[in-house]
């Protein structure tokens, strides 16, 4: 039977990884359409997402877009007694918190610096490295005596983040002084049929930054 699924994105996108991740640790097939920057352009791009974001679902006709909100619909579809979304309220809440912040501090901390670094994208590298220091002390503290970011055992809220703070150092975003992520980011990457993320080169400036970066702010 040929894949109903068909995901639109981008290998070194930490938005279209952890769709891609999921879907792999879900064991669903799935067609990959690569949508660079010229194809999210493109007329046929935004008549499925007018924003040209990546990634994009498509499955049996139906569009669905952002990262975390194509996780969900393929937790609740596909796997729902899984345990990556759980359905108890309170643990439940500890996912979500973590997709929250991946939309906010991690978006606007490593993966822009990141983005800087790498694509030029528009930005503040000073700002983006602050958010990411208060992003990593955070992460670092609640990571003391825990195995994975919401509950005793891997859930969205792992994937949602593990992009962005595996790759940090490709935006000169240092992780030498966390040995708690460290420990977390090789627990994540030893989960079954998990899928990485390709590496990108870090830039001489990135070098230099990242040996800064985490004892800043």
């Amino acid at each position: 039977m040929s894949p109903t699924l068909t995901l639109y994105g981008t290998p070194t996108s930490g938005h279209t990884h952890r769709v891609e991740a999921l879907l792999s640790m879900l064991g669903l097939p799935y067609v990959y359409r690569e949508a660079p920057a010229k194809v999210r352009d493109s007329a046929a791009f935004q008549k499925l997402n007018p924003l040209g974001q990546i990634p994009v679902l498509v499955d049996h006709e139906r569009v669905f877009c952002d990262s975390g909100a194509i996780m969900i619909y393929l937790v609740q579809k596909y796997a729902p007694d899984s345990g990556w979304l759980p359905t108890h309220p309170a643990e439940a809440a500890q996912v979500y918190r973590w997709l929250f912040i991946a939309a906010g501090e991690l978006r606007y901390g490593p993966a822009e610096a990141r983005g800087i670094w790498q694509w030029n994208w528009t930005g503040e590298h000073t700002t983006a490295k602050e958010i990411s220091a208060n992003l990593l002390r955070f992460m670092e503290q609640h990571l003391t005596g825990r195995k994975f970011l919401a509950l005793d055992h891997p859930t969205l809220a792992d994937l949602a983040c593990y992009g962005y703070i595996a790759h940090a150092p490709e935006g000169g975003i240092s992780l030498a002084s966390c040995p708690n992520i460290r420990g977390w980011l090789k627990r994540v990457e030893a989960l079954p049929n998990f899928k990485l993320m390709p590496d990108l080169p870090i830039p001489s400036a990135a070098k230099s930054s990242a040996r800064s970066v985490v004892q800043s702010g």
